[in-house]
């Protein structure tokens, strides 16, 4: 495989490996009976409620607890995890394959904006297409709600990088959010902006294909 000056590639993972749908978490919210979710979504964002949970300054007890005095009373806490999550999809195949593709000629990593309400149903997920754990495709899997930083800041990409000890010219950024293409490229990343499956595949395949 042409490397193009790659060393190694650093993967996002909502949107770029695992199918994502804002809209069905929405959907699952309003069938809750929280009719107005967009404008409240909106409201939390603003008191940064959701960047708190996914740099782990918040428990999902605390996430949870905060969005049920917005639901019906009586809204159990299993119902709002579940809406959360509905979110995610599946791991298409192709791009399993294509992961230990490109395993076997560069090290690749994760980096990723989650949180340990949605990372047990990614991983059940993932069990669905792979016979290994993820832990054991990636070289390093950092995510976010764990390592206490998130993308697009600037900082978090030379902090992967620095204690990964690898040259941020040489490596490769993928992911399907254009700010954090940016954040990216202000650390010294290469980037490739993810915007449809198809493209994806292609981008890669013709590389290994050499």
């Amino acid at each position: 495989m042409k490397t193009l000056g790659y060393e190694q590639i650093i993967f996002d993972l909502g949107g770029v490996l695992i199918d994502i749908d804002y809209q069905a978490t929405e959907k699952a919210f309003v069938e809750l009976g929280l009719k107005d979710f967009g404008e409240k979504y909106s409201q939390l964002n603003q008191n940064d409620l959701f960047d708190k949970l996914e740099i782990g300054e918040i428990s999902a007890q605390h996430f949870i607890n905060k969005i049920l005095t917005l639901c019906p009373v009586g809204t159990s806490p299993n119902k709002v995890v579940a809406a959360w999550n509905a979110m995610l999809g599946e791991f298409p195949k192709e791009k399993i394959e294509l992961l230990h593709q490109i395993k076997g000629r560069l090290p690749i990593y994760m980096l990723s904006n989650t949180n340990e309400i949605h990372i047990p149903k990614v991983y059940d997920a993932w069990d669905k297409v792979s016979d290994e754990p993820m832990s054991a495709l990636f070289d390093k899997i950092n995510l976010s709600f764990e390592i206490g930083k998130r993308k697009p800041d600037v900082s978090t990409f030379e902090w992967v990088c620095y204690s990964l000890k690898i040259n941020p010219s040489t490596t490769l950024f993928i992911d399907d959010s254009p700010q954090h293409i940016e954040g990216a490229k202000k650390a010294g990343l290469q980037t490739y902006y993810y915007q449809s499956k198809t493209e994806f595949l292609e981008f890669f395949n013709n590389f290994l294909a050499e």
